[in-house]
């Protein structure tokens, strides 16, 4: 039995330190591993072939439009690539958002005549 009145002191061994440490560490790689996965579309840019700012915020964060899933956040929208060409992509994002401030395809932005065209003007 431990008498109360003595301190009790605890030791750990090399090896339940060395074990402890690894979990630990586990621990903290499981974790960031996550963050990394749970980032938002908007902040990771992997996969992101277009990228759209909208005249005014979306009123949603999700939409379907020239065959390919879009993420918005506030005005700013991105999407995978798809089959269509950029300024078709973009013309079918108007008819589902609205008017398109900017329109960029794999970082390349569109030329004024085309933003233009994409928003029916």
């Amino acid at each position: 039995m431990c008498d109360p009145n003595k301190d009790v002191i605890m030791t750990l061994s090399p090896q339940s330190f060395r074990n402890t440490l690894i979990a630990v560490m586990a621990l903290a790689y499981t974790a960031i591993s996550f963050g990394a996965v749970a980032t938002p579309v908007l902040a990771r840019d992997s996969g992101v072939y277009y990228r759209v700012e909208l005249g005014q915020p979306a009123t949603e964060t999700r939409a379907i439009a020239a065959g390919v899933a879009w993420s918005c956040q506030g005005s700013t929208c991105v999407a995978k690539k798809a089959s269509s060409r950029p300024v078709n992509a973009c013309k079918k994002l108007v008819r589902e958002l609205g008017a398109v401030a900017s329109f960029s395809a794999n970082g390349k932005p569109l030329s004024a005549e085309k933003l233009a065209k994409c928003n029916g003007e």
